[in-house]
């Protein structure tokens, strides 16, 4: 599949090596010098990634993400040359996927690229599977496109087949980072897991963020599945260690 990805950098020796090499892997590339042209291309063609930079003319890179999140769901990997712990809590709360600090191999990139768009692929071959049972099913009973059955807990249901998560029976809208980080915690109903191997299991062992990342997912995730995400009885924090997930 021809996969288009869009580059926001104002930097036009970087913005030219980034579409040279995505290129050279078949991505179709789009690029942007500022902002205000990244919404608009991004807008107008709907790409499967999005590779932003932070500091851009016109608007920053983390308000680029934010209108977008609230628009379409793609994957964001945020690139920048600042290299402090609160731009990369500040990314990722915004709605990015992922972060890269400059200076970084091409290889790295390339490799965080094809790991965000392999998760766009799992995606759409279980929404294809599921239209596919769908239209042969004649109104009868449906067939599930793999075996594995939804983890239900009260009125939480996470259905790993179909990448889809529901409370009180109505679907919840969540990024694809969230839905592994919730289902690892799922697994391990009731064991407290540390912070670190929460990373090691989720993100890969290659990951280089830290444990905050952790935390902010989990803060979203408590928005979107507990009853009261101040006082949270679901995903509950474990002192010292991390978290517990208690159903």
């Amino acid at each position: 599949m021809l996969y288009r990805v869009l580059v926001v950098e104002d930097d036009e020796t970087l913005r030219e090596t980034l579409e040279y090499n995505l290129a050279n892997q078949g991505y179709q590339v789009l690029t942007a010098v500022d902002g205000y042209q990244g919404l608009s291309l991004a807008r107008t063609n709907q790409p499967d990634l999005l590779l932003l930079d932070v500091m851009l003319p016109g608007i920053d890179g983390f308000e680029v993400c934010r209108i977008l999140r609230k628009e379409m769901s793609l994957p964001i990997l945020m690139l920048t040359a600042r290299t402090e712990e609160v731009d990369k809590i500040v990314g990722l709360e915004v709605g990015a996927d992922d972060y890269l600090t400059k200076p970084f191999s091409m290889r790295e990139l390339l490799a965080r690229v094809k790991a965000l768009l392999r998760r766009v692929e799992l995606i759409r071959e279980d929404i294809a599977a599921q239209q596919s049972d769908d239209k042969s099913d004649g109104g009868g009973s449906k067939t599930e496109p793999f075996s594995s059955q939804p983890l239900n807990f009260a009125d939480l249901t996470i259905d790993e087949t179909r990448r889809e998560v529901r409370v009180g029976g109505q679907p919840v809208r969540i990024k694809p980072k969230e839905f592994d980080l919730l289902l690892f915690l799922a697994r391990h109903k009731g064991i407290a897991l540390s912070r670190d191997l929460i990373l090691e299991r989720v993100w890969g062992w290659s990951y280089d963020g830290n444990s905050r990342t952790v935390d902010v997912h989990v803060r979203w995730l408590r928005e979107k599945i507990e009853p009261d995400p101040a006082n949270a009885t679901r995903i509950v924090t474990v002192r010292g260690i991390g978290y517990r997930f208690d159903g």
